[in-house]
């Protein structure tokens, strides 16, 4: 039985550490986070200005069809 014992023991110790490691955020977390970030704010901008003007068009299209 105490063996048992101590096989659980020390999975459950095992099993605690990953846990803790797992939750802790670098400064390195941090970077990989904001470097991906980037790409999509400097594409923002763009898709904006292309989804306006599709909805413009397509607005102006629809005018046209009307008429």
């Amino acid at each position: 039985m105490s063996h048992m014992k101590k096989l659980l023991q020390r999975n459950k110790s095992q099993t605690g550490k990953s846990n803790k490691s797992d939750k802790n955020y670098t400064f390195l977390d941090f970077i990989f986070d904001v470097l991906s970030c980037i790409p999509e704010l400097i594409f923002l901008p763009f898709k904006l200005i292309f989804w306006l003007l599709r909805s413009v068009g397509r607005l102006i299209g629809s005018v046209f069809d009307f008429v």
